[in-house]
Formats: C-alpha cells, sequence, structure tokens
C-alpha cells in the first residue's frame, strides 16, 4: 500500500496561471454503503479521518434499500461523523434493487438525521441527492418533498438524473422536474468515445438550475472508469482524467459542489479510499485484489485546495503520481473477457509531476523504453511513457535536478502480457520523500 504524504499548502497565486474564486465550494465523496455491511463505527471513522485529511467535507452516501443492513451501516457513520465534525447527505440509489423506495421510505430515511450536526444544509434545507430516479417520475419526488415538509423538514432536491445527459435537454429537465432545485451531473467520463470529456452538459445544466432554482449545482470528479459484473463489461477513455477534469471543475465549470466518483465503488475502479480488508468484492475481486489507489488522493488533496479557496496552492514538497495498467490492450488473457473499448485506453504510464522547484522525470520500463520530461516548480505537469515490446517490465520513476538522481520508485506491479485477467483497472503509485 501506498503511504500517501499529506502536502504542505499555502494560499499563492503561480506564476502564469490563471485564477477563479469559487464560492461556497465544498467537496464530497460518493460513498456505496452497499459495501459497508462489514463496518464497525470504527471503520465509519477510519474512512472519515483519511478523507478528512485531505480536504473532503463529507459523503453522499449511495444507499439502495431501506430493508437490508444499510439503515443500520448508516446509524454508526452518523455517529462516527458527529464525532469528527464530518458531512453527509443521501443519495438515494433508484436503481440498485428495483423499487426498493418508496416515497414515504425516503422521506423517513431522510427524517431520522434531518437535524443531525453532521446532515448537510444548502441554504437551511437538507441536501438530498439520488443515483437515477427520473424514472420515479415527479410526483414521486414531490411527494417525499411535501410528506417532510409536513414535519416542518425542507429539503433542496439536486438529484442526479442520468437520463439527462445531452446539454439540450437542460430546460426540459426542470420543465419535467418542477420538484428539483439543483442538479448533479453523474457523467464524468467520456460517452463511449476515445475523446477528452467536454464541460458542455456542465455548463448547460449549471445555467438552466442557477437561472432558475435555488439549489446547488453539484458535479462529479472521477479517476477511472472499468467495470466487468455480468453483462456489464466496459472501459472508458480514462487516461489522464483524474487530472484535466479538476482542472475544468475549478477552471471552467465552477460548482457549488464537487463529489468525488467514488470513494469505494471498487466494481467500476473509480475508488480513491483504502480497500477495507473485510469488505467483500465479490466478482470485482478479479481485477481489485491487491490494486491500492491511495495515491490518486495526493492530487485530490491539491485540486480541493485550489477548488475551495480559489488559488493554486503552493508545492512544498517533490511528488510524482503515476497510474498504468498491467498488461498490454491487445494482450490475451487466460480469464475474463476484453472489455468493450478495450481499444481506447493508451498502452502507456501516466506520471502527474508536483514539484516544488523545476526537475525532469524520467520513467524506465525495462532496457528499452527511458522517457523524460520537464516539470515546473509550483504547477502540475502530466508525462506520458508508452510501453516497450520487452515483457514483464515494473515501471521506475525518477526526479533528476542538475544530472543526478534526487529520488526513485518502483511501480506496484509489472507490466505483463502473460495476464490472468483482463483487467483495466489500474495500479497507482507514487514517487515521495
Amino acid at each position: 500500500m501506498v503511504a500517501v504524504t499529506r502536502l504542505t499548502f499555502s494560499s499563492v497565486v503561480a506564476f502564469g496561471q490563471v485564477v477563479n474564486v469559487v464560492s461556497a465550494a465544498n467537496v464530497f465523496a460518493h460513498f456505496m454503503v452497499q459495501n459497508s455491511y462489514s463496518y464497525s463505527q470504527s471503520d465509519w471513522a477510519n474512512d472519515i479521518s483519511i478523507a478528512q485529511s485531505i480536504g473532503i467535507d463529507g459523503f453522499a452516501l449511495n444507499v439502495a434499500s431501506p430493508s437490508d443492513y444499510e439503515p443500520d451501516r448508516i446509524e454508526n457513520a452518523y455517529a462516527a461523523a458527529e464525532a469528527a465534525g464530518f458531512k453527509l447527505f443521501y443519495s438515494f440509489d433508484m436503481v440498485s434493487v428495483s423499487g426498493a423506495w418508496s416515497s414515504d421510505t425516503i422521506a423517513a430515511q431522510i427524517e431520522k438525521h434531518a437535524t443531525s450536526p453532521s446532515t448537510f444544509l444548502w441554504n437551511d434545507a437538507v441536501l438530498v441527492s439520488t443515483y437515477a430516479g427520473q424514472d420515479s417520475g415527479n410526483d414521486f419526488w414531490a411527494s417525499v418533498k411535501s410528506t417532510l415538509s409536513g414535519q416542518g423538514i425542507d429539503i433542496s432536491f439536486a438529484p442526479a438524473l442520468t437520463s439527462y445527459r445531452d446539454p439540450s435537454q437542460a430546460e426540459t429537465m426542470l420543465s419535467t422536474f418542477t420538484s428539483v432545485d439543483g442538479f448533479t451531473n453523474w457523467w464524468s467520463w467520456p460517452d463511449d468515445v476515445n475523446e477528452t470529456l467536454t464541460v458542455d452538459t456542465d455548463l448547460a445544466y449549471k445555467s438552466a438550475v442557477k437561472g432558475s432554482r435555488t439549489g446547488p449545482y453539484i458535479m462529479a470528479v472521477s479517476p477511472w472508469q472499468f467495470k466487468d459484473i455480468s453483462d456489464q463489461n466496459w472501459v472508458e477513455q480514462s487516461d489522464t482524467l483524474w487530472n484535466y477534469r479538476w482542472q475544468q471543475a475549478i477552471n471552467d465549470v465552477q460548482p457549488d459542489i464537487v463529489e468525488i466518483v467514488t470513494w469505494n465503488d471498487y466494481a467500476e475502479s473509480h475508488y480513491i479510499g483504502d480497500i477495507n480488508p473485510n469488505v467483500a468484492l465479490y466478482d470485482a475481486a478479479a481485477y481489485i485484489t491487491g490494486i491500492d489507489h491511495a495515491a490518486w488522493r495526493i492530487v485530490a488533496q491539491y485540486y480541493i485546495s485550489y477548488f475551495k479557496a480559489g488559488t493554486a496552492p503552493a508545492i512544498t514538497e517533490d511528488q510524482v503520481v503515476f497510474w498504468y495498467r498491467i498488461h498490454p490492450r491487445e494482450a490475451t488473457c487466460s480469464g475474463g473477457t476484453q472489455p468493450r473499448m478495450y481499444n481506447f485506453p493508451a498502452d502507456a504510464v501516466f506520471a502527474l509531476a508536483m514539484l516544488a522547484e523545476d526537475g525532469t522525470v524520467a520513467v524506465d520500463i525495462g532496457s528499452t523504453s527511458h522517457t523524460e520530461f520537464t516539470a515546473k516548480g509550483g504547477q502540475l505537469t502530466m508525462g506520458v511513457a508508452y510501453f516497450p515490446s520487452e515483457d514483464n517490465q515494473t515501471p521506475a520513476v525518477s526526479l533528476i535536478r542538475n544530472g543526478a538522481t534526487v529520488k526513485s520508485t518502483n511501480g506496484p506491479q509489472a507490466i505483463t502480457t502473460s495476464c490472468s485477467y483482463y483487467n483495466f483497472n489500474p495500479v497507482v503509485g507514487a514517487l515521495s520523500a
């Protein structure tokens, strides 16, 4: 497991960088309560402590059912959050368990913790979100709000209605769902295309919400997307997503809230939290076990600080965060199946340099692949080193100044064509002190 060094930041304006001031900026991480079956209060407390250490304000609790173990685990989550001064809001999962939620059970779940000091409020109203929920219809959500209003509880409803991605449908969404106060754009990956994700959807839905509603615009930011569960087997173009999506949030969209997708959705490979050893990974274990993403939190901490302060934080410690897949995309593996869009991700190591002073970053993969790039101090620089033809090689990442190696490290795993599973979940490492 990679030890994540907490960066020391001070708010400054880096030379040559555009500064955007973001008001009312909060950062939450999407937490799959379905993966908390084995959790005690101490497990919640541990995750909360790690999240707080990088500037995350709270968890958006994805809860799939009111009738199984999840409500009990949420009690522990609130106890741990209240002890830590951490915030929570519900993101009701409307598709994981068909028909699990009625408007009454949703209202009852919200009511349980409406007055908790850890419940996140937007304009003095309880913030409530969803994953999907468009098929329930406007009357369903209006009924939730009406029931709670009768109990003296106001909510600010900012759902992720996942069928609304087309920018031209933003006003249609608002006219169809008059119960909506804000909006969450869940779509933080390209849409089955080998292209960079644009901010067109974000800008359209933010403009629509801000033009006529009082709720927050919530923008999802995610590092990756690969899934291989049952007939759901795909990988989206995510090679440098974790870097540029944050930049889009800060420079282009300036949402009220960034929602990191996710803290612990292991099955979709975009987890930035540690893998709790007691969590059952089921079929996803084939491509999750032993693959740690902790170093992605180094990048998150930098951008969270930037997003909240509106100015780029000073970097006072040299670090390079890097990630790569452990087999070439054309490799024939003995287990699993080749995912859709398998040819989108590049066969490469992606290295994001975060240096206090100018330096050269070198990436060596075996004896035939040597890549160097110059990184400016005080800002982030992305470099790419492509896989060699040489098989079974472990990347080595080095920082060089004045012709001498300052520090170096090896990647977590070798890159090999002898693969036991079609695994497009990247390993993540860090060159730190």
